[in-house]
């Protein structure tokens, strides 16, 4: 039997990104959106790299919380994932409003910045004794985008689309603003929301 077919599998994310990215994967999966906390204190600030694999475990934690009622049984997986845009240490979320997201797609213009995708993943089994054993493991996946020049008018013009605010860094690579990036280096799915050969790698037996 494939492992698509034993495990409950769950993504603890609404991002249309990350479904189709798994769905083009080929794994099975149902979604279960979570509204995790996403502050984070002095010290990840100062850490990204630590604070989005940080927030990718909460949404997982969350999601597992919420699913594992007392008459669930079975064997649960929950993939949580967060994607951060950083420029030279400093963490670029989704932009506040319009002023917001001219700021963060001015600085990157002309520069390198990096995307650091988490995907954490936690293996629940609940069975119906009530006996709950919970395992995860949480990698990071970087890619470095660079974006051209940009003018005013074309960070205007793509502002006035909508596309940059439920993103972080402002921009999204798959939309208007592949027109933005000079080159990659590393997986473009990172920079999506989702590192899918990675997640491959060190989880094979999800796709048996």
């Amino acid at each position: 039997m494939a492992a698509d077919e034993e495990f409950d599998i769950v993504l603890a994310s609404g991002s249309p990104r990350r479904r189709e990215l798994l769905e083009e994967a080929g794994l099975r999966f149902r979604v279960h959106p979570v509204d995790a906390d996403e502050t984070l204190d002095e010290r990840l600030m100062e850490e990204p790299e630590a604070a989005v694999k940080r927030l990718a475990e909460r949404k997982a934690k969350a999601a597992v919380e919420q699913l594992v009622t007392p008459d669930y049984d079975g064997d649960l997986v929950v993939i949580g994932s967060d994607t951060m845009v950083v420029f030279r240490g400093q963490i670029f979320g989704k932009p506040a409003d319009r002023a917001d997201a001219e700021r963060m797609l001015g600085t990157l213009s002309g520069h390198g910045h990096d995307v650091h995708t988490a995907v954490s993943m936690w293996l629940v089994h609940a069975p119906a004794s009530g006996d709950v054993s919970i395992a995860y493991r949480t990698f990071l996946d970087t890619t470095y985008v660079y974006f051209r020049d940009l003018t005013d008018d074309e960070i205007a013009a793509y502002i006035e689309t909508g596309d940059p605010f439920d993103k972080a860094g402002a921009y999204g690579i798959q939309s208007g603003a592949g027109a933005f990036v000079d080159h990659i280096e590393g997986s473009l799915d990172t920079v999506i929301g989702f590192p899918v050969e990675r997640f491959r790698r060190e989880f094979p037996d999800l796709f048996d």
